[in-house]
């Protein structure tokens, strides 16, 4: 257990799990948003109860559809253990999101006129690592010989700022669409939920940075994976949804990467 900058103390336990490590499959899931827990030191960093309990502060379902897959795929699984609101693992430290002052239509007064040094120990402690983790994992299965497909799995809101969204599931890439343009075909194959491109969300948006620093730079396959999260919201949804993704996923790496 690293204690950094008194951001963490022991009883706060890790800031990143693995799951399924000896995975067989090519597949490596990450959940950046996969908790709504804060630091012990954090308190409630000023906000109430709902607001803790919103998309704001995690991506409702996104650990228990994530789960699914990874025993459906095969797939190792890396998540991060705390709420986006003290560091959102999927921004790098230089942008405002990392550790946003407002999200939606919440103020988060606790990440008000941060210093300098205090950004910084939140990064230390809850961004290095879980990105360091990720990368070892990568590593240690390409040593191996191994296929890595980087697929990050997120949920979003049904209505952002009093606005209905349509798309139910959405499939997001940067520079390399290979696996996205894979898992749309499967999907307008199978016509069974409004699938889209680069939606809600866009890489314009600032929501690729795992992608950007770990499938990039290395060539591997990779897409990001956002779905509505009324579809998620209990375990039956979540099956389903898991069945869905699952099959459009393994075709689409063995379209990809063969295997």
């Amino acid at each position: 257990m690293l204690v950094r900058s008194g951001i963490l103390t022991s009883a706060d336990g890790e800031t990143v799990a693995v799951e399924n490590v000896s995975a067989g499959g090519a597949v490596v899931l990450v959940c950046e948003h996969a908790s709504r827990l804060l630091p012990e030191a954090a308190g409630t960093l000023g906000l109430s109860s709902d607001a803790l309990s919103s998309h704001i502060a995690w991506d409702p379902g996104a650990l228990a559809l994530s789960r699914l897959l990874s025993a459906k795929l095969d797939a190792l699984l890396v998540y991060q253990r705390f709420s986006r609101l003290i560091y959102d693992c999927n921004r790098p430290p230089e942008s405002p999101a990392a550790m946003p002052e407002k999200s939606e239509i919440y103020e988060i007064p606790g990440n008000r006129d941060l210093s300098v040094a205090e950004r910084y120990a939140r990064t230390a402690a809850i961004y290095v690592p879980f990105h360091d983790r990720i990368s070892a994992e990568l590593s240690r299965r390409s040593g191996e010989g191994r296929p890595n497909v980087v697929v990050t799995v997120h949920s979003f809101t049904p209505v952002y700022f009093g606005t209905p969204r349509e798309v139910e599931i959405g499939i997001l890439h940067d520079i390399d669409s290979r696996l996205a343009d894979a898992l749309l075909d499967g999907a307008a194959k199978a016509g069974q939920f409004r699938v889209e491109r680069n939606s809600p969300y866009g890489p314009e948006d600032g929501v690729t940075h795992t992608l950007r620093l770990h499938a990039l730079p290395a060539g591997h396959a990779n897409v990001m994976i956002e779905v509505r999260n009324d579809l998620i919201s209990n375990s039956v949804d979540q099956e389903v949804m898991a069945d869905y993704l699952a099959g459009l996923i393994a075709d689409a790496v063995s379209a990809v990467v063969g295997r």
